[in-house]
């Protein structure tokens, strides 16, 4: 079954470390469907961004337990990917460090 890139990218995550990431090392970090593998996150970034992908790291999260008064549960787990672009690729603008 072939997924949408936007079905595998969930949201490009958007924090001091990531935006650093970004710029000095060329790598975009991702919050991504758990399913997915490295091959579908790299098909998907070069489709979306049209960009060339040198590697792919990930890493899985477990959920962190909540409480809302009495009632507790956990947030749902998920998937980061690291996406490291190949040399002379620009990075895509989506968040600035200020």
């Amino acid at each position: 079954m072939n997924k949408s890139p936007y079905q595998i990218l969930r949201k490009a995550i958007i924090t001091e470390k990531g935006l650093l990431v970004k710029e000095r090392a060329r790598t975009l970090v991702f919050e991504v469907d758990p399913r997915a593998n490295k091959a579908e996150v790299k098909a998907a970034v070069q489709n979306a961004f049209k960009v060339k992908v040198e590697s792919v790291r990930t890493s899985n999260f477990q959920g962190k337990m909540r409480r809302r008064g009495r009632t507790s549960g956990y947030r749902v787990d998920w998937k980061k990917a690291y996406v490291k672009l190949k040399p002379g690729e620009k990075a895509p603008e989506y968040g600035e460090n200020p």
